[in-house]
């Protein structure tokens, strides 16, 4: 089949590149414009295609009638979408004469949306996976053609899970492809009652709340890196509030942290740094980063950090 490939971001890369290495023909590769003035790296779609050789076109938007028009022209059997950047209409999606099919990164219904890898991983699953459907003009709502399923380690960054996913969908994809050309694909409609959303993140949602027990704050750093990363403030006697990024943190007994058992409170011990959660919970802080340093490990922090214990980390720099 002759196939226009339609993404912008790294999740899509895995699938462009076994689509190009399969047996059928991607005729267009489609990818968002940069944005801004900013000179930054091309997005890694376009690097992708402008490696394998492949034509690349970056419309302002697909959705525009002469978009749409140039899309039909090409004469393409299928539209694979991935990690693209636009909802894209049905006037678009009957360009070609299979439609359109998109790589999500969750078992649909479950996390529609922008970032579905990310809420997986807050809301601590144990397995999440990879879906393909057939596109509708409703965001992620069309009727599956392919699942795979993975299990999610516990100590997994959503970034570490998100490469993963990218590959297991690759294959995925390329395997729903083979199976349209042959006219063996199956789509089963998608089960309304279990639908759940998962809406962009902003810089604003890596704030940590130490209220909250250490396994939820846990997951949250997990799966705010590697953007926005958590992040929190050293409250200093003397001193201004120091950020801090927060990368990686492992959940211990609250007995043997020893503190006073106040949110956010820091105790330090053995060239560890430990802190107090909510509901009688602690954290050992693994790695971070201050403002304007380099990310290290919380044992190199401390030789120099101006940190005691019964100090504490707030959630705002107030």
């Amino acid at each position: 089949m002759k196939l226009i490939l339609m993404g912008t971001g790294p999740f899509a890369v895995p699938t462009l590149r076994r689509l190009h290495a399969g047996q059928h023909e991607i005729v267009q590769v489609v990818c968002r414009p940069p944005r801004g003035r900013r000179k930054e790296p091309p997005a890694p779609v376009r690097a992708a295609a402008e490696e394998l050789g492949l034509p690349l076109w970056m419309p302002e938007s697909a959705n525009l009638p002469d978009s749409q028009q140039r899309l039909a022209e090409i004469g393409a059997d299928l539209l694979v979408v991935c990690d693209y950047g636009e909802i894209l209409k049905d006037a678009t999606l009957s360009t070609t004469r299979l439609g359109g099919v998109n790589l999500h990164g969750s078992l649909l219904p479950k996390y529609r949306g922008a970032a579905p890898v990310q809420w997986a991983v807050l809301k601590g699953d144990a397995e999440t996976g990879a879906t393909v459907i057939q596109m509708t003009p409703g965001l992620d709502a069309g009727p599956i053609l392919g699942k795979v399923t993975t299990p999610i380690d516990p100590d997994e960054t959503a970034g570490e899970l998100e490469v993963r996913l990218a590959d297991l969908g690759a294959e995925l994809t390329a395997t729903v492809v083979d199976e349209l050309a042959a006219g063996t694909a199956t789509a089963e409609p998608q089960d309304k009652s279990q639908v759940s959303k998962a809406p962009r993140l902003d810089k604003a949602c890596g704030q940590i709340n130490w209220t909250r027990p250490a396994d939820w704050i846990k997951n949250h750093v997990r799966g705010m890196h590697p953007w926005p990363r958590a992040f929190t403030f050293l409250s200093r006697s003397g001193g201004e509030p120091l950020r801090l990024s927060i990368d990686r943190v492992a959940v211990v007994d609250a007995s043997e942290v020893g503190s006073n058992g106040s949110p956010g409170v820091v105790r330090i011990a053995d060239d560890r740094l430990f802190v107090t959660c909510g509901e009688n919970s602690a954290l050992e802080i693994l790695t971070l980063q201050p403002a304007g340093k380099r990310a290290m490990s919380a044992a190199d922090w401390l030789r120099g950090a101006p940190l005691r214990s019964g100090d504490a980390f707030t959630s705002n720099a107030s």
